[in-house]
């Protein structure tokens, strides 16, 4: 856990994913199918800093600047690409720098998950090799209140998945999604449909052949049982539980070559 980019670690073990301070995550869910499908130990490395965008906080390296002009104000601008700040400025402006980059978070989490695995037996003792299987990502909350982010996301998504393989140099690693829980495929509108959209077009074999097989998307609307992800579900146990074990099921289910 670390805000912002590498050097800022805060690492909280919990040996065997038990529930403490009243709060579950969905590494619960998820450690139960993976531990009962696999012979291996299983290691689970989660960053879930809140408040962070796909398209300017976690904003993947290689991802290039582009031009959006808003519908609320109309004005044209242009959002930073990886490396870049602000977020974003009106285009024929000069940009004014703040201390914040795009893809900042994006390259603390990395880093921190690289320190965790090259000092392997500290984190786990008696370990002495790994392989980085996959992949969960549940997010998206902050980019549905940015037109110009919720645009992007679909094309973010697909470098994130590949920029991740790229990091960890694991090129077949699987890729489970899930979706917001309070976006259904029947009502949403505007940028949550973006999203939606997004998020299951990754899972689209005619769209994005060379991904088939390896990346999977769980709709979380049905699994949902109310408020949205902003309120953080109002803290229901069973909504996470039901979205964890969604996606363990998922990544195992490619794990085996269940496509």
């Amino acid at each position: 856990m670390g805000s912002g980019g590498p050097g800022t670690t805060s690492v909280k073990r919990n040996d065997w994913l038990t529930v403490s301070g009243g709060n579950i995550g969905i590494e619960i869910g998820i450690g139960h199918h993976l531990g009962n499908a696999l012979e291996e130990p299983v290691l689970i490395l989660k960053s879930s800093i809140g408040n962070r965008s796909l398209g300017w906080d976690l904003l993947p390296p290689g991802s290039s600047s582009y031009e959006f002009t808003d519908p609320k104000d109309g004005k044209t601008y242009v959002y930073a690409g990886y490396g870049q700040s602000p977020l974003r400025w009106e285009k024929g402006t000069e940009p004014k720098p703040i201390d914040w980059t795009a893809g900042l978070q994006y390259a603390g989490d990395v880093a921190r998950a690289k320190d965790v695995l090259n000092n392997l037996d500290k984190y786990y003792p008696g370990a002495k090799e790994y392989e980085v299987a996959g992949f969960f990502w549940w997010q998206g909350d902050k980019d549905r209140y940015n037109a110009g982010h919720a645009a992007m996301y679909e094309k973010n998504l697909v470098k994130l998945i590949l920029a991740l393989r790229e990091e960890f140099d694991v090129p077949d690693a699987k890729f489970v999604c899930a979706t917001l829980g309070q976006t259904s495929k029947e009502n949403a509108k505007e940028n949550e449909k973006y999203l939606l959209e997004a998020q299951l077009a990754i899972s689209d074999a005619e769209k994005y052949p060379d991904l088939q097989g390896d990346v999977a998307t769980v709709y979380t609307n049905p699994l949902s049982m109310g408020y949205s992800s902003n309120a953080h579900y109002g803290g229901n146990a069973k909504t996470y539980m039901n979205v964890g074990l969604g996606m363990g099921k998922a990544m195992v289910d490619l794990l085996q070559g269940d496509k």
